[in-house]
């Protein structure tokens, strides 16, 4: 259940962190105007809360750990948001950052 919870919060800190940038993104490069950039940054704002709710109470293990999914997750939301189509090398590389961050999170520590 532990995990479980951790996973969703991985997931969230992703939604809002992506989203945030990808808002911020849009309202500049795409001239979107201000209340875009805007709402990017409180989206970001919110971002930073979410892992203090981690249960793993050590921020640099948290905060690496979701270095592997935030590079999964911004593949994923270039595809959804954007039609990016990832190659073989995106994916593969995907794959090895969230092993990653799973080996930082949830491998048995003895102590």
């Amino acid at each position: 259940m532990v995990a479980a919870r951790s996973v969703a919060l991985f997931v969230l800190a992703a939604v809002l962190e992506i989203g945030g940038a990808w808002l911020v993104w849009q309202g500049l490069r795409e001239h979107r105007g201000p209340l875009w950039v805007a709402a990017g940054v409180v989206t970001l704002g919110l971002y930073g809360f979410v892992a203090t709710f981690q249960p793993d109470g050590h921020f640099g293990r948290v905060l690496a750990a979701y270095g592997g999914v935030f590079v999964a997750g911004s593949i994923l939301w270039g595809v959804v948001a954007d039609g990016y189509r990832p190659d073989r090398f995106d994916l593969a590389g995907a794959a090895v950052c969230l092993a990653g961050m799973a080996l930082i999170m949830y491998a048995p520590r003895g102590g």
